[in-house]
């Protein structure tokens, strides 16, 4: 288990120990062969306290005869988590827009019932010892020092809180520690970026319950979240928060032109505000150029082993209409052939069009830390959601984060801001202006 000694002797090592400091940042990595490089690469990830903002869930992986205790073909389960050295997953209840009705509201609110219950199922029932549920940073230590995972909650799409703005006070209850208040399509609270495609939108950013939602979230401690919703919105909360905010997954538009991406006017309001920008590992965030390239090609090579094997790939038309058994049947059987095929096709496929890998995606980091400055950048996956890049495609892989920041000349201490630190003093930050509401001084 790692970090059991963390707490007294490893914090005083990051974070107060002036001498050892200066000596860490005289560290020449450019000396060392690959193996000592390697080596120096483990001891950094070991000591820090690695966490991934945004993982995607799936309810029926957390029963009793099925659950992330097992090594699942999911990217992120604790098997996983154990064998790349990552300390925390922010489990997320992410509800799909719907229709903005009463019959709406009560369906996304039964969904992230369904997804909260299973968060608090696995921590409290099917794997107590082994992963704990964190409501605050000094949680997370605490977790981290006694050798356990660490589970934390986000709200991906505000939409099932309907009309009843107590349901933010619920949520948190239920341990929500940052919500975004739109997902894919404009919710009641707020303008998605997706109005991007056809310039349609619904509130010109933020509705009027959306404002409330925003001082509500204040006021209980939760987090904003900037991933999904429109530019417009996202200045908005700023502008109307008094804590600072962060985005959950997202990276840099200068980069790459996407409209999930934060651009730079965003990005130096999140950094006046004092928030964080958790850079998404999802290859066409990162680089949508190089992923359209991967991917057309992967289609190509993939098409014809299958017709080699005589595996019959399916069309995303054929897909939709499959009924769920169907279509869960189907994927088994894909992931099979992937699997089984997996070294041949990655072959064929990189000679000529190289997927988005975990240099690209720290390119974002470097982007990102040169533009805001450090202490406003942090890192997320988006893993189960469509995260994931070559070198980082599942949670057993995440040292290779920190092998390529210590590469690019991140000390222990940075990379231990980027990896949790920062993220972890925005939460402090947000909570302690909670207190402050509540007690009625702010």
């Amino acid at each position: 288990m790692k970090r059991i000694f963390y707490a007294a002797a490893t914090l005083a090592f990051l974070w107060s120990c002036d001498s050892t400091k200066k000596e860490e940042k005289t560290v020449d990595v450019s000396t060392m062969s690959e193996a000592e490089l390697t080596e120096y690469a483990k001891g950094i990830h070991d000591r820090v306290i690695t966490l991934d903002t945004h993982d995607d869930i799936n309810t029926s992986n957390f029963t009793t005869e099925k659950n992330y205790t097992e090594r699942l073909s999911t990217q992120v389960n604790l098997p996983k988590m154990e064998e790349g050295g990552l300390d925390v997953a922010w489990f997320v209840v992410y509800t799909g827009q719907g229709e903005l009705t009463e019959e709406g509201y009560a369906k996304a609110y039964e969904n992230a019932d369904d997804k909260f219950k299973a968060i608090h199922r696995l921590c409290e029932e099917i794997a107590p010892n082994d992963i704990e549920l964190a409501y605050t940073s000094d949680d997370v230590r605490r977790i981290v020092a006694a050798g356990k995972k660490v589970a934390m909650i986000g709200v991906e799409n505000g939409y099932p809180i309907g009309t009843n703005i107590d349901r933010v006070k619920e949520f948190y209850d239920r341990g929500a520690r940052y919500m975004s208040l739109a997902h894919n399509g404009h919710s009641q609270l707020s303008d998605s970026n997706t109005g991007e495609r056809d310039t349609v939108w619904l509130h010109n950013g933020l509705s009027d319950l959306g404002k409330e939602v925003v001082a509500e979230m204040n006021k209980w401690g939760i987090m904003i979240d900037l991933s999904h919703p429109s530019k417009v919105a996202n200045m908005e909360m700023m502008r109307l928060s008094k804590a600072p905010v962060i985005a959950s997954h997202s990276s840099a538009r200068t980069m790459n032109d996407h409209s999930r991406n934060l651009d730079d006017e965003q990005l130096m309001m999140l950094k006046e505000n004092g928030g964080v920008v958790q850079t998404v590992a999802f290859k066409s965030y990162v680089n949508g150029e190089k992923n359209s390239a991967n991917s057309a090609k992967r289609r190509e090579v993939e098409g014809r082993i299958a017709e080699e094997v005589g595996f019959e790939l399916k069309e995303r038309s054929d897909i939709r209409n499959m009924n769920s058994e169907e279509r869960e049947a189907y994927f088994a059987a894909y992931s099979g052939f992937q699997e089984g095929q997996a070294e041949r096709i990655a072959l064929e496929v990189n000679e000529v069009a190289p997927a988005v890998n975990v240099s690209d995606f720290v390119d974002h980091v470097d982007y990102l830390v040169k533009k805001i400055g450090l202490k406003h950048v942090g890192i997320s996956s988006d893993f189960d959601g469509g995260g994931g890049v070559e070198g980082w495609a599942d949670a057993s892989e995440t040292f290779n984060v920190t092998l390529e920041l210590v590469k690019r000349g991140y000390t222990e201490e940075e990379i231990g801001m980027l990896w949790s630190g920062n993220l972890l003093r925005v939460l402090d930050e947000t909570q302690a202006v909670a207190e402050k509401i509540q007690a009625g001084e702010l």
